[in-house]
């Protein structure tokens, strides 16, 4: 099968009602679709299908006399993306809807396409409406948890609306020149000379932006290693880290290696690149090659540097701890629709147990920075703040970025701040 909105559905149906991650989803039916344009469509309407499917599933309890979702996930989630394409995508309404409906045919449920033309074309009929109700609260408007919701106001009640909303924008694309390599204005104008439309990041030294997501594998240096995808606020720890030649430097929890890789274009270190997971090694590996930087990649939980550690201290050590990633819904969509509350309690256990593990291997005077992609105070202040009570051996740098804010041990940058990702850093070094 290569209809794209027939993959699409049973790819949406994968990810909202089985759990499977956006990118396996997407790389599992990409290869069905020869045509670049057909392979950008499929992202898109996975992207804002995930994105939106809290808001466009609950208009089909409306639309609907019986769910669809159990006995036609397919398609109950082709009805959503067809909802996606006349609000979101905002294609043309009669192409859209016909369009959606030959889809289900190509799903082999042609008995269901008088309905699935029928629910859209009273949507259409009804829209204000329908949109008047679904704008009424909060995670039908947003499309998020009622959970996150309310962890969200509770935790940043004077900017939760703009967090909501940003994390539904489309972020632009960031690009981390590699130094080693090429500097950063020289790779701008090489790729302002193959008609990119690309910009240096204001006050990230290595940073580019591109105002929209493009193919990086077909951009001019991308095989011969001039660059790295990396947003902005991942390039940050890099300048919090502040390496110097000869250190020894841990990135905890490394994968995909885009930080450690960073650090290693920055200076000459010796750098140990752990990661749990030993299939996400290869990512790190392949990144490394890529670029021409080289590390000792380890396989070990950060939680028990007994199993993996050489006894000698490192002047830096980086972790990217394992969270919610709530402040990356705006890349990663399905985010939203996997995460639960029960799930944070337990991250905080985990961030708090490699945080005290590997404090000892860090050198006096050492630095360690401790990070997540997530806006949920649990897993930022209050994890630091448990760490703290317990030491008398640290000292917390202070930390001020052009973007985000300053929190009670650390920075925030919240989603959009300075057109940033979501991300927390505490810098602490050991007295």
């Amino acid at each position: 099968m290569n209809d794209t909105r027939a993959l699409a559905a049973q790819a949406l149906a994968d990810i909202a009602l089985r759990g499977a991650s956006l990118r396996d989803a997407m790389e599992q039916r990409a290869p069905k679709l020869h045509d670049p344009r057909d392979r950008a469509l499929l992202m898109a309407l996975l992207s804002d299908g995930a994105r939106w499917w809290l808001r466009f599933d609950a208009a089909l309890d409306h639309l609907l006399d019986k769910p669809l979702r159990r006995k036609e996930p397919e398609i109950h989630a082709l009805l959503v993306l067809g909802l996606v394409q006349l609000e979101v995508l905002q294609l043309q309404d009669y192409a859209a809807v016909a369009a959606t409906v030959e889809a289900s045919r190509a799903l082999n449920r042609p008995r269901l396409s008088g309905l699935v033309n029928a629910v859209l074309r009273r949507w259409q009929r009804e829209r204000e409406t329908l949109l008047t109700q679904l704008d009424a609260q909060p995670q039908t408007r947003y499309a998020m948890p009622p959970w996150l919701v309310a962890a969200i106001s509770a935790d940043w009640p004077a900017h939760a609306d703009d967090i909501f909303a940003d994390s539904n924008r489309e972020p632009p694309l960031m690009l981390r020149a590699n130094s080693r390599r090429i500097a950063r204005d020289a790779l701008l104008e090489k790729l302002r000379a193959d008609g990119y439309d690309v910009q240096a990041h204001a006050w990230l030294r290595d940073g580019i932006v591109l105002p929209h997501s493009t193919d990086v594998t077909r951009m001019p240096g991308f095989s011969e290693g001039l660059f790295a995808v990396q947003d902005g606020a991942a390039q940050v720890a890099a300048d919090l880290a502040d390496v110097r030649n000869g250190q020894r430097v841990l990135d905890a929890c490394a994968a995909p290696g885009g930080k450690a890789c960073h650090l290693l274009e920055r200076a000459d270190i010796a750098l140990t690149a752990l990661e749990f997971d030993a299939g996400r090694t290869k990512r790190i590996r392949q990144n490394l090659d890529r670029l021409g930087l080289q590390a000792d990649v380890q396989i070990g939980d950060a939680g028990n540097p007994q199993s993996w550690w050489d006894g000698k201290p490192f002047d830096r050590i980086l972790i990217d701890a394992p969270c919610s990633a709530t402040g990356v819904m705006r890349r990663r969509p399905d985010v939203r629709l996997h995460r639960r509350a029960s799930d944070i309690d337990a991250l905080a256990a985990q961030q708090q147990r490699i945080l005290a593990a590997l404090w000892p291997l860090l050198a006096p005077g050492g630095r360690l920075i401790y990070i997540t992609c997530s806006l949920l105070r649990a897993e930022n202040d209050v994890v630091v703040r448990n760490f703290l009570a317990d030491r008398n051996d640290v000292d917390v740098v202070p930390s001020t970025l052009p973007a985000g804010q300053a929190a009670a041990t650390g920075w925030q940058i919240l989603p959009g701040d300075g057109d940033l990702d979501g991300m927390y850093y505490a810098v602490l070094e050991r007295r």
